[in-house]
């Protein structure tokens, strides 16, 4: 399934679109084809601040439009620099829930010229869904996407 979506992560990234609408079919499509991807969505470092602040998604409206460096797995993921897995988020004390629905959560950091700049950001109504191959697909995608930031 990844292998069939790489390069249609690559065609869309390839358009000739604002960053934002790229970003939002990449969403899009990621939430479509992945039967578990139940919320996708990117977020950015707002500016000089320590927080993060929410870019394009797919998925159901959220409140989390800002959220501080080290709350919630996003902002844990600002600080440390590596992915997040949640199998259960319930399991999670640092959890920001965005839905009584999500089971699960992926957070991979997006690096520019080796600066964390934001992340991609995958809840899941399934529990632990999300595998090694969710993980090195999502850094694909965010290799790409550094690519055009």
């Amino acid at each position: 399934m990844f292998k069939a979506l790489k390069p249609q992560v690559e065609e869309i990234l390839k358009q000739d679109e604002t960053v934002k609408n790229r970003l939002q079919a990449v969403c899009e499509l990621l939430k479509k084809e992945v039967q578990y991807y139940d919320w996708v969505g990117f977020y950015f470092r707002n500016g000089d601040k320590e927080e993060l602040k929410l870019g394009p998604y797919a998925g159901e409206p959220t409140d989390h439009t800002i959220i501080p460096f080290g709350k919630g797995i996003c902002g844990q993921v600002a600080l440390s620099n590596e992915n997040f897995v949640v199998p259960d988020v319930a399991a999670q004390d640092n959890y920001i829930a965005c839905s009584i629905t999500v089971k699960s959560e992926i957070v991979v950091p997006l690096f520019v010229n080796g600066e964390n700049v934001g992340q991609i950001d995958i809840d899941s109504n399934t529990s632990d869904p999300f595998s090694q191959e969710d993980e090195h697909f999502l850094e694909f995608v965010n290799e790409k996407v550094a690519q055009i930031l």
